[in-house]
């Protein structure tokens, strides 16, 4: 196999930004070898290809890995805390040989509630262990964490671990015996659906405290990193990392469980319309997201919302076909103008608001593209994520609804699920690049071929570990094939 072409290289150096982000480093088969951050990308990643650097490193296992780069991808971020995360992420995901083992089995507490059982509880636990509860945290905070169920429990009357509730006989609950049926302050007879209601509440207000202890969090490991206290911000990296993906889980859960029972969307769609002065009730809502995959290309989500709820068979992903590059604003032009020609061109109607992911540069380049195609734009609006400001498509100043507002809620959540959608996408092509680079490598393997093993196989991992006997089992895989694939892949370690 030839040595990786040193002027592509260093052509590819010289595209980088000087801003933050992550990078993976590859060997020659297109596997992960190391992921690292940087605040300057373009600086960090050039370090490793100049010899002056490699004469300095006494660490043997660095050297090994400085011989073994074939190629690399980067992604870039916002800031060093964003890279920090995303580095943490993308480590889980690869398992990289020269990275040290990320982990997030810290055994922080974390707040259950059993949705399962007809009077959900409120308790502490250390691991997730029913599928049919809800999870908030992990917490790093213990006595901040104990101290906030005891609000809860004055703030919204439910009930925690210690709790021996008494079903009457007229079918409601007896939810205490003793004297905390007055100490607490709410109705102590309640029916099951009454009870539930104040679930629910709670559960909102748990989920807002949970972003806000998570963007204390994000303050403390920027302080650490800043005061070169590089363990401690690993450490609550870890614990961020863990944090986001419980959040999401939950508000998955959440949207199926809370939103959950068939309740009238149409008076928080009312209250939306109201705030944002809209002329229609907004019940299609459809919000878009740009993602750069790995600093090479744009790709663009599009969710759609029906009555406050996901209507996933109206999602749309999209690939930049314009331009090559990163530029949000051009990406967003171009997908909002491609949706809604097309929407015009089959005569079907647009939804009564659109949600950008980003301030009033983005909002602009969306009322750009119906400006170009000459279409009558809908209600426009943009959510900027730093501080949830809503930036309006007219003269209007921004606007930022009160913290826990079921409209603040509701495109929060919106925002949250394109966002995922466009990660999604993301990863899924980072997958096909990785797995196209590998198999490439081997000369007489068409596409055909090359798909069947990924689908037989499911990973590079297994694909390694394959016998000859598993080879041939794929359909076009002679012996003589499955041989000489078979030696490739032990060359590829």
């Amino acid at each position: 196999m030839p040595p990786p072409d040193q002027s592509k290289l260093k052509e590819k150096v010289r595209r980088l930004t000087e801003g933050p982000g992550v990078y993976l480093m590859k060997d020659r088969f297109g596997s992960v070898l190391y992921v690292g951050k940087a605040k300057n990308l373009k600086r960090r990643v050039s370090s490793y290809f100049q010899r002056s650097r490699r004469n300095m490193i006494q660490q043997p296992k660095v050297v090994a890995m400085l011989d073994l780069i074939y190629d690399f991808d980067y992604i870039e971020v916002n800031s060093e805390s964003e890279a920090l995360l995303l580095e943490g992420r993308l480590i889980k995901e690869w398992k990289p040989k020269y990275n040290t083992d990320f982990t997030d089995d810290k055994r922080f507490l974390l707040v259950r509630v059993d949705m399962e059982n007809t009077l959900p509880r409120f308790r502490l636990v250390r691991f997730r262990q029913s599928e049919q509860s809800l999870y908030f945290g992990p917490f790093a905070h213990a006595g901040r964490l104990r101290k906030t169920l005891g609000e809860l429990r004055l703030k919204y009357g439910i009930l925690l671990s210690d709790a021996s509730p008494t079903q009457l006989e007229d079918g409601r609950w007896r939810l205490y015996d003793d004297a905390r049926a007055e100490i607490y302050g709410h109705e102590n007879i309640v029916t099951e659906d009454e009870y539930r209601a104040r679930v629910e509440q709670a559960c909102v207000f748990l989920d807002g405290k949970s972003r806000e202890w998570l963007s204390d969090l994000e303050d403390e490991m920027r302080k650490a990193a800043l005061n070169q206290e590089f363990e401690r911000a690993a450490e609550l990296r870890d614990v961020l990392f863990a944090l986001k993906g419980t959040i999401e889980r939950t508000r998955k859960f959440t949207r199926q469980t809370l939103v959950m029972r068939p309740a009238d969307p149409t008076p928080v769609l009312e209250e939306l319309q109201r705030e944002l002065q809209l002329r229609n009730l907004p019940r299609n809502i459809e919000c878009f997201d740009i993602s750069h995959v790995s600093g090479t290309y744009c790709v663009a989500s599009m969710v759609h919302f029906t009555d406050g709820l996901p209507d996933k068979n109206n999602y749309r992903r999209f690939k930049i076909k314009s331009f090559i590059g990163n530029d949000d604003f051009r990406a967003m032009e171009e997908v909002v103008g491609r949706r809604y020609r097309r929407l015009h061109d089959e005569g079907k109607p647009f939804p009564e608001l659109v949600v950008i992911d980003g301030g009033r540069g983005q909002v602009g380049a969306a009322l750009k593209a119906f400006l170009l195609h000459e279409l009558e734009p809908p209600p426009l609006i943009g959510l900027a994520k730093k501080e949830e400001t809503i930036h309006f498509s007219d003269a209007r100043e921004p606007l930022q609804l009160p913290n826990h507002s079921a409209p603040r809620l509701l495109l929060q959540r919106i925002r949250d699920e394109a966002h995922r959608f466009a990660n999604t996408y993301n990863a899924d092509l980072r997958r096909k690049r990785m797995k196209a680079n590998v198999l490439h490598e081997f000369e007489g393997l068409g596409p055909v071929r090359r798909e069947a093993l990924w689908e037989r196989f499911k990973n590079l991992p297994r694909l390694k570990q394959a016998t000859l006997d598993e080879l041939q089992e794929v359909e076009g895989i002679g012996p003589k094939l499955a041989e000489r694939l078979h030696e490739f892949l032990q060359r590829a370690g």
